[in-house]
């Protein structure tokens, strides 16, 4: 006959095990966060930022990987075919996920059918900049000087067609009743290099990109395509404040995850974003550099993601853009 205290200790030993499994597995699961944009840029940044302070919500490792190109369509597809289990997000800018779907006819992901939305986590309004020595010291400068330009219209840099740089520029054309001249880069760097040496007039921008040039002095920053004012540049107007109405253009980051994620992990890990993302540390060196913290829920992700969509695809269809 078996002894029951033999039995018993068998028992507590097997459940010791089974906890000490599962506590393993969790600690062995790691979490990728796909950035579709090499090292060092602002997405990627974001990404570190809030990698750190993720892992210690979540209880485990959490790594950023860059999935660099197809206007981020490698890094999607990366998603697409990683195990729907939570282990894979998507950190990706307004782009990819609401201006893709109307700039190209064949897109290789559809964000409605194939994303679910995690969390917004940063928003990044754009600023109209201009050089330096322009005559033009807020925007309704420039809106009056291209409403006078005739035959020598005011000309706009952009990173490239369709991106948001270059719909800023058009939502300011449509808002002002004007005709800027759209001059597509391939990339911000060469955009901006041309507007500090005077080629070029003009540039949207995000203003982490644009905060140094402008507080060095190379730039300068004559207006905010926003609701309200910037926190890092108090005294520049919003379009709104200058009498242009519909000027709002914000490149948000926001995190995705495979829309098979169960929605129950879907909100564990948009718990553990919100808990990183009000981390001392994590929003003080986000909102240093001109991005600004802020966590939504799935919900709130989604219709944001379907506003913007529609948005930028009435600028898209309207003005018959095709990308480069």
């Amino acid at each position: 006959m078996m002894n029951p205290r033999l039995t018993l200790r068998r028992a507590l030993l097997a459940l010791t095990l089974l906890a000490a499994g599962a506590c393993w597995a969790q600690q062995a699961k790691t979490t990728r966060i796909l950035v579709a944009f090499p090292p060092g840029g602002p997405v990627d940044f974001v990404a570190r930022t809030l990698a750190d302070a993720l892992s210690k919500e979540l209880g485990q490792p959490v790594l950023v990987d860059n999935k660099a190109g197809g206007n981020g369509a490698v890094a999607a597809e990366q998603l697409m075919r990683s195990p729907a289990d939570g282990s894979t997000l998507w950190l990706t800018s307004v782009g990819a996920v609401a201006i893709n779907p109307a700039l190209y006819e064949k897109l290789a992901y559809d964000p409605q059918r194939d994303l679910a939305p995690v969390s917004l986590v940063v928003n990044n309004v754009e600023v109209l900049v201009v050089n330096a020595k322009a005559p033009w010291n807020s925007g309704a400068d420039l809106v009056a000087a291209a409403r006078a330009a005739g035959n020598k219209p005011i000309t706009m840099a952009s990173s490239g067609t369709g991106s948001v740089p270059h719909l800023a520029a058009e939502q300011l054309n449509d808002a002002a009743k004007i005709n800027l001249l759209h001059v597509p880069y391939k990339g911000a760097a060469p955009a901006l290099n041309d507007v500090i040496a005077g080629h070029v007039d003009g540039f949207f921008g995000d203003i982490p990109g644009l905060i140094g040039f402008v507080r060095s002095g190379q730039l300068k920053a004559i207006g905010i395509a926003a609701p309200r004012r910037h926190p890092l540049l108090p005294e520049v107007r919003t379009f709104d404040e200058m009498g242009v109405k519909g000027v709002d253009s914000d490149n948000w980051y926001a995190l995705f995850t495979a829309k098979a994620v169960p929605a129950a992990e879907v909100d564990r890990i948009n718990r553990a974003v919100r808990a990183a993302l009000a981390n001392e540390a994590v929003r003080s060196k986000l909102s240093n550099s001109g991005a600004q913290p802020t966590p939504s829920t799935p919900a709130e992700l989604a219709t944001l993601l379907r506003n913007d969509s529609e948005k930028w695809a009435r600028i898209v269809k309207a003005k018959n853009i095709k990308p480069d």
